[in-house]
């Protein structure tokens, strides 16, 4: 090939890359109007770079495996919007996961905390209003676990398959 393995690595890499800047200014826009309201998040806000690390882990297999994905089945950039639309209502993003707790019991949830999302979203929701909130680590170490395979597993399916990936472009 070409370009070098690390190289064709950093190609799906740098969209990740652009995200955690738009994180960062939304970010310090978040800061700027806790300061503004005279809300103070307490020690939790520290773990943040934890639940950030997770959440850059989540989008990297996922985006490494779909990357792989696109460059042999030309069509499946066509999936992916309806893919992310769905993840978008599955996420506990417009409403509480303590709601899918208390309607279904333990083990739904547990099973719902496959979505490594559900994780990520609980601890900065832990993390920033403090007491209000309850993290539910079985749920998050769930999240994390699945994290960790898909991680690993879309690694290992971008790197088998990039070696054909100028003979298929």
């Amino acid at each position: 090939t070409v370009l070098g393995a690390s190289t064709v690595t950093n190609v799906p890499t740098s969209t990740i890359v652009v995200g955690l800047v738009d994180f960062a200014i939304s970010f310090v826009m978040l800061g700027l109007l806790m300061v503004w309201y005279g809300f103070c998040p307490g020690w939790r806000v520290f773990l943040l770079p934890v639940f950030t690390l997770v959440a850059l882990l989540a989008a990297i297999g996922p985006g490494l495996l779909v990357t792989a994905l696109n460059v042999k089945y030309r069509d499946f950039r066509y999936v992916i919007p309806f893919i992310v639309q769905f993840g978008l209502y599955l996420s506990p993003v417009g409403f509480s996961c303590a709601v899918i707790r208390e309607k279904f019991g333990e083990t739904v949830f547990l099973f719902y905390s496959l979505n490594p999302m559900v994780g990520v979203i609980d601890g900065f929701r832990w993390a920033l209003l403090g007491n209000n909130v309850a993290l539910y680590w079985p749920g998050f170490l769930t999240s994390v676990l699945l994290t960790s395979v898909l991680c690993v597993a879309g690694l290992r399916y971008f790197r088998s398959t990039e070696k054909t990936f100028a003979d298929v472009i």
